[in-house]
């Protein structure tokens, strides 16, 4: 069994001091405190110990690594036992990395049952509580079946939280690629807040997988922003 100095010293092993500084300036939060341990490292040393969790949710939340590892080791878990632990897990996340990361795979033959828990996690004060409702929508959920369920959830999101904001337009953007007549439906209705839908058209504007002409069509759909 692990214990919290040798997980310390592991990660410090890895340590990178220009990703360090490259990665806290991409969190846009000085008050996390970052090793500088690379992703795939992470994902790495998360296999190595993901029969350790209870372990590892025993140790302080001191490091973003940590916390990383936390999620990333609990996405190994089988459903009803990541259900067991779910609340206290959404409650590590405190930014866009570590929740982008958190994305359980035993929720992809679960996926009915655990809209219950996004419902609950998109009704959450916390921003990236939030974010990771959204963003499980995106890893699981933009299929053809769950089309009337996602963008229904889409709605309840408005601007006002940025990384809330840029979850969904990722999102919506994800249905406009894969779904075009869908996505373009719920484009042309503005149920989206105007910042989140003009953030959609341009995620989605970044994407090959469009063409010019349905670049230029998306473009057209821009909504005016008023202060």
């Amino acid at each position: 069994m692990i214990t919290y100095e040798e997980l310390l010293q592991e990660l410090f092993s890895h340590a990178d001091e220009g990703y360090r500084a490259f990665h806290k300036k991409l969190l846009k939060d000085d008050t996390i405190a970052v090793i500088g341990v690379r992703i795939p490292v992470l994902r790495a040393i998360a296999k190595k110990y993901k029969g350790e969790l209870q372990s590892l949710l025993a140790f302080p939340d001191e490091w973003y690594e940590v916390k990383f590892l936390k999620c990333a080791v609990a996405s190994f878990l089988p459903y009803h036992e990541l259900c067991a632990q779910i609340e206290g897990l959404v409650s590590l996340l405190d930014n866009w990395a570590t929740c982008d990361g958190f994305a359980p795979g035993c929720i992809a033959k679960n996926k009915e049952d655990f809209l219950t828990y996004i419902d609950r996690f998109l009704a959450d004060e916390r921003v990236f509580v939030r974010r990771f409702a959204l963003t499980t929508l995106l890893h699981f959920y933009v299929e053809a079946k769950y089309l009337p369920e996602v963008t229904e959830r889409l709605r309840r999101v408005h601007a006002g939280e940025y990384y809330v904001s840029m979850a969904a337009a990722w999102l919506a953007a994800e249905i406009v690629i894969k779904f075009w007549k869908a996505g373009i439906a719920m484009l042309e209705e503005n149920s989206l807040d105007p910042v989140t839908h003009n953030r959609a058209i341009r995620k989605a504007c970044e994407s090959l997988r469009l063409s010019a002409r349905e670049k230029d069509a998306l473009r057209a759909l821009k909504r005016p922003v008023t202060a």
